[in-house]
């Protein structure tokens, strides 16, 4: 019986367990299964020295009607996605993280954030001054201003290429 050192794969992960990136992702896609736009579904979650601080999905605001009642403007007036944000009734999953955050008086200083989707430029913006350093994303989204500001602002993007055969979702 050995008591050293635990011996670990190439991508660091030991006992079949996944790794922490991919971890967090499994539970930000978990979140994003809460969403209520009508096109696309995202979950974030926010992480300090691996453990959660913050999630959120996408929808609208609390106490006001879901699209899913209300029906989607941007869909109706087909609307590119990246384009006209300020008449989507929703507020985004990485906005919501950072909000619940705030709203619980949980510092996110230096934190790391994982999102389904790469953030649009407002998140990104929001992302910068909350203090995070680090963004991981899963899936791409048309907004070149954003990563310009995130790499200005020194937070380090990765994305994930992909999750494991074994991820939950």
């Amino acid at each position: 019986m050995s008591y050293g050192k635990k011996t670990r794969n190439k991508n660091n992960v030991k006992d079949g367990r996944p790794g922490w990136e991919e971890y967090f992702m499994q539970v930000a896609k978990v979140i994003a299964t809460r969403s209520t736009c009508l096109r696309r579904k995202v979950g974030a979650v926010i992480v300090r020295e691996h453990k959660i601080l913050s999630t959120g999905y996408n929808g609208a605001p609390h106490n006001i009607k879901h699209c899913s009642e209300t029906g989607c403007l941007r869909k109706e007036l087909e609307i590119p996605s990246g384009e006209r944000h300020e008449i989507c009734r929703g507020i985004h999953a990485e906005q919501n993280a950072i909000l619940q955050a705030a709203l619980s008086g949980t510092s996110i200083k230096d934190a790391e954030i994982y999102s389904t989707t790469f953030p649009c430029i407002v998140c990104a913006k929001m992302i910068i001054n909350a203090g995070i350093k680090t963004m991981i994303f899963l899936g791409d989204y048309p907004d070149d201003l954003s990563k310009e500001m995130l790499s200005q602002a020194d937070v380090k993007v990765t994305r994930l290429k992909r999750l494991s055969q074994k991820a939950l979702f």
